[in-house]
């Protein structure tokens, strides 16, 4: 009798309507994210002359993001690997899907052009896209039933672990850096920076990231434990968040040619410019996720 009722019981669980609704905030959080990206001059042509190679590694690397990131906000509620596997791979295809619509739309990708350059710069401003397009649910919910957005969502009030923090960060990081680090400003505001203006970057960029998260109260903001010290928070999340930031700045100047023939001392300014929006990244993911 009961193995009768298991095949109801899990379609009962499942709701196509919230199901439909979340893939068409997926395609809206695409498109609202991902959208400067695809009105960018720079993106178009990383399509043309872009190392197959690190693009290809970009692509792969975002696949476990996206599942990890679907655990997390996916298009509905997620109890396995598996569905989080499959949120994600729904989450990539709207990704493609609003890419290649925006890029055709805009007449960026006409029908007389290269196969290569047109998979190129699709595969390039899919990245971000799908990225939209899985924040889309936690940006674009609906409210509870309870009518507060913040009430009643297992999702958002479950606990997350130190390495899911740092993980939610780098996901800020990530998604801000791919906004600027294909332009040519990264190569231009190394060479105008002095080794001064660097480090009072990089102590804007600290302090900016702990203020939104500690001190400003913002919504979403976290506070510290009865008798934690001031510092805790300083050293367990926001230096590590920072040398994250660092780090994801570092591959996406990589990936996109920007530390090519330029010596390391450029190399390094473009890491501190470029780590300034992906501190502000990191500190926006952990408010709002």
């Amino acid at each position: 009798m009961n193995n009768a009722l298991a095949p109801r019981s899990t379609a009962k669980d499942f709701d196509l309507g919230k199901f439909l609704a979340g893939i068409a905030r997926g395609i809206a959080g695409a498109l609202l994210f991902a959208l400067p990206m695809l009105m960018t001059m720079e993106m178009w042509e990383l399509g043309f002359y872009m190392d197959r190679t690190r693009l290809l590694i970009l692509m792969v690397l975002n696949i476990p993001l996206l599942i990890v990131l679907s655990d997390r906000v996916g298009f509905e509620q997620t109890t396995t690997w598996l569905e989080a596997m499959r949120d994600a791979s729904i989450a990539y295809c709207l990704g493609i899907f609003a890419s290649g619509l925006i890029l055709v739309a805009i007449g960026v990708v006409t029908s007389d052009q290269a196969p290569h350059e047109i998979i190129g710069m699709i595969a390039v401003q899919s990245v971000p896209a799908s990225i939209g397009a899985m924040l889309g649910r936690s940006q674009l919910g609906g409210q509870s039933q309870q009518g507060d957005p913040d009430s009643g969502d297992p999702l958002r009030d479950r606990e997350t672990s130190y390495a899911g923090e740092l993980f939610l960060m780098a996901i800020g990081e990530l998604f801000l850096s791919l906004n600027v680090a294909p332009t040519e400003e990264m190569i231009l505001l190394s060479y105008k920076m002095t080794p001064w203006h660097a480090l009072l970057l990089i102590v804007a960029s600290v302090a900016l990231m702990h203020g939104f998260v500690y001190t400003l109260s913002f919504r979403g903001s976290h506070d510290l434990a009865e008798g934690t010290p001031s510092w805790h928070a300083l050293v367990r999340f926001t230096i590590p968040g920072y040398v994250i930031a660092g780090m994801i700045s570092a591959f996406c100047l990589w990936t996109f040619h920007r530390t090519d023939d330029v010596g390391a001392t450029q190399a390094l300014m473009m890491i501190v410019i470029l780590s300034f929006p992906g501190a502000i990244g990191a500190a926006a993911a952990r408010l709002i996720l």
